[in-house]
């Protein structure tokens, strides 16, 4: 498939300017989907316009002007899309956060940018405003488009959308031509979007995007992938992240692909079931719970559903490192599988934020989504390297697209280094961050990634780790926490992991449960639990985690093998700052917070006793006293015999 000629980006180079020409001349075609109480309501691409026109005039009646920032937080919802668009209309930066942020993150962002409008979607997100009172001195009105459980609320800076667009439609009324020349004044290098960026280490920055630079990447990306108005995209990734800003608005905007919104999150692969998406993009841990919930849905099949799976995934597997598919497997297994995933009509599927391990990588191909690996950051539009469709390595992340340059930086003798990237449409530099901005990039104009990787011999870029995070053993054995962290997350019984061993004598781990996975396992083998700490200090679950662990080091070199695991009492949570919002590892966070649990592994202890209290998101607090197995794998491993004869040495 080939994308459809584009529109003329020096002329339409802004959101509002897109879709005021797809409005004329595509006015029927429908744009949008959103399912509410099980049935698909569709807007076309003139329904949406319309929207847009009187949310941008109703902002201006509400007093928004040029370069203020209008801060957005709820779920995927076509109303988000329109009132960003409806933003940009009106010359001011829109801001996406996270729906699930908690307050204080919240009140950071806001803040931190002086929002002048929030729009927040229903009382869930509004209560975040009113839990942090006047600490929001710029937000002048806080606009909500789910009226349920507002009505008891009565501040003045309450409005509803409703109220919004029906102001704007009065002022389109008073003057029916301001806005087309109000979207005919945008210039496509103004900035448009605060995107944040992932904060592994502090608070996320605000890079600057400007809407012809993010459109004129979009247009670059859709030569590497091609989409054009028969594609079905169902919007899946949390709206403020930069990848759902590249499909949902800029490719959108550009091909015409529809695009679909489930009714919930939790309804999300029945809704997309249904649409039959022919592209989709996941985050690596929604991947690797997919893979989790087809084993955990096998371990309730029978032993015939449980013979023809292990024989297709073994089949498919074979056929994969042989360069091909398997018809045999696809006719005893995959067909039917990729059916019950909603994968049946995918013609382009890709995974990005962060690395997908080889082995959930080989399971997917093997499965035959036509998975490919991405590649980016937020300052560089999201992805810029993918896999050519003939091309797919899945220990790499592909090649650079068009117009996009990469090196590695001061490469040691195996090529390693950091990754240096630069092209013609990047960031404009962090939003009242000078400083983070200048050290962000070489004095020609190159973007630090922070990331180490080398090009391989087929001219493929690999990714090994953040360049902070690659650590050496006190021996001098180099090792990367991310990649052995991937091995084991391939486990359906292992939602998280973090590896340790940085200046150390061994490597070790913390490692989570995937409760949903193990407590299934738990009841089929009769072992009675209460709650996910009690289920992780069962024997049982320590003795099948020990096996896990097991089968990855020996994929693994001797010194990079796991010698010391626990199994957490608690999940890592973003809500605890243990994660990003995108569920990377803020590896700082984890060794403060789990010190005395690292230091007791480390120093030999068998079994380390905890007495802590965990605060949950509604503000509740629990008392957690348990005891932590340590798991001691050295008696069994080669490395054993080599850290003998170090230490005799």
């Amino acid at each position: 498939m080939t994308t459809p000629a584009l529109p003329d980006l020096e002329i339409y180079d802004t959101f509002p300017k897109l879709l005021a020409l797809h409005a004329r001349n595509h006015g029927k075609e429908v744009w949008l989907r959103e399912k509410g109480f099980g049935i698909w309501n569709t807007y076309t691409w003139s329904d949406v316009a319309q929207r847009v026109k009187h949310i941008a005039l109703g902002l201006l009646e509400l007093g928004a002007a040029r370069r203020d920032v209008v801060a957005l937080i709820g779920d995927n919802r076509p109303e988000w899309l329109m009132t960003e668009i409806a933003t940009h209309a009106v010359g001011a930066l829109s801001l996406g956060i996270y729906r699930d942020a908690l307050p204080e993150e919240v009140g950071y962002l806001v803040s931190y940018a002086e929002a002048a409008i929030v729009f927040a979607e229903d009382e869930e997100q509004v209560d975040k405003f009113f839990q942090l009172g006047p600490r929001l001195p710029t937000v002048r009105f806080i606009i909500y488009s789910d009226p349920r459980g507002l009505r008891k609320y009565h501040d003045p800076r309450l409005i509803s959308l409703q109220e919004v667009e029906a102001k704007g439609k009065a002022r389109a009324e008073r003057d029916p031509s301001f806005y087309d020349a109000l979207v005919a004044e945008g210039n496509g290098e103004d900035v448009a979007i605060l995107c944040t960026t992932s904060g592994t280490t502090s608070h996320p920055k605000l890079a600057m995007l400007s809407a012809g630079a993010l459109l004129r990447h979009c247009a670059a990306y859709l030569e590497a992938d091609p989409r054009g108005p028969d594609d079905e995209y169902v919007s899946v990734l949390q709206m403020p992240w930069i990848m759902e800003q590249i499909y949902a608005f800029g490719e959108a905007l550009l091909c015409r692909m529809k695009v679909s919104f489930p009714e919930e999150p939790e309804t999300t692969f029945a809704d997309m079931r249904e649409i039959g998406p022919s592209f989709v993009l996941f985050a690596p841990r929604v991947w690797e719970q997919i893979a989790a919930d087809v084993r955990a849905r096998m371990m309730d099949a029978s032993p015939l559903k449980r013979f023809l799976f292990d024989l297709g995934m073994k089949l498919g597997l074979q056929a994969l490192d042989k360069g091909r598919r398997s018809r045999v497997a696809d006719f005893l297994l995959f067909r039917a599988l990729r059916d019950r995933l909603g994968f049946s009509r995918l013609r382009s599927a890709a995974t990005g934020g962060a690395a997908l391990g080889p082995d959930t990588f080989r399971f997917f191909l093997a499965l035959g989504v036509p998975l490919r690996q991405l590649y980016g950051q937020t300052e560089l539009m999201g992805a810029y390297t993918i896999h050519k469709p003939n091309d797919v390595d899945f220990e790499t992340v592909g090649v650079p697209m068009r117009g996009v340059e990469v090196r590695i930086d001061d490469p040691d003798q195996s090529g390693l280094g950091e990754i240096l990237t630069r092209h013609n449409n990047m960031f404009l530099g962090y939003y009242k961050n000078e400083e983070e901005t200048e050290k962000s990039f070489t004095e020609d104009g190159w973007l630090r990634t922070g990331d180490a990787g080398f090009f391989n011999s087929r001219g493929h870029l690999v990714v090994i780790d953040r360049v902070r995070d690659l650590a050496k053993t006190v021996h001098g054995d180099r090792f990367s926490p991310q990649y052995i962290e991937n091995k084991l997350k391939f486990s359906p019984y292992v939602a998280e992991a973090v590896i340790l061993g940085a200046g150390r004598e061994w490597l070790a781990a913390l490692i989570c449960i995937r409760f949903s996975v193990v407590s299934k396992w738990a009841e089929k083998n009769r072992i009675a639990f209460t709650t996910y700490t009690d289920l992780s200090a069962k024997p049982e679950v320590i003795a099948l985690l020990k096996r896990e662990v097991e089968q990855v080091n020996r994929s693994l070199p001797e010194r990079q093998r796991i010698a010391r695991f626990v199994l957490l009492y608690k999940e890592l949570d973003a809500d605890d700052g243990e994660l990003t919002r995108t569920r990377k590892v803020r590896r700082g966070v984890i060794n403060e917070r789990y010190g005395d649990i690292i230091e007791a592994i480390y120093r030999g202890d068998r079994v380390i006793a905890v007495d802590t209290t965990i605060t949950f998101q509604d503000g509740t607090r629990q008392r957690i006293k348990t005891a932590l197995e340590v798991v001691d794998l050295r008696e069994t491993s080669p490395a054993r015999g080599e850290e003998t004869k170090r230490k005799a040495a």
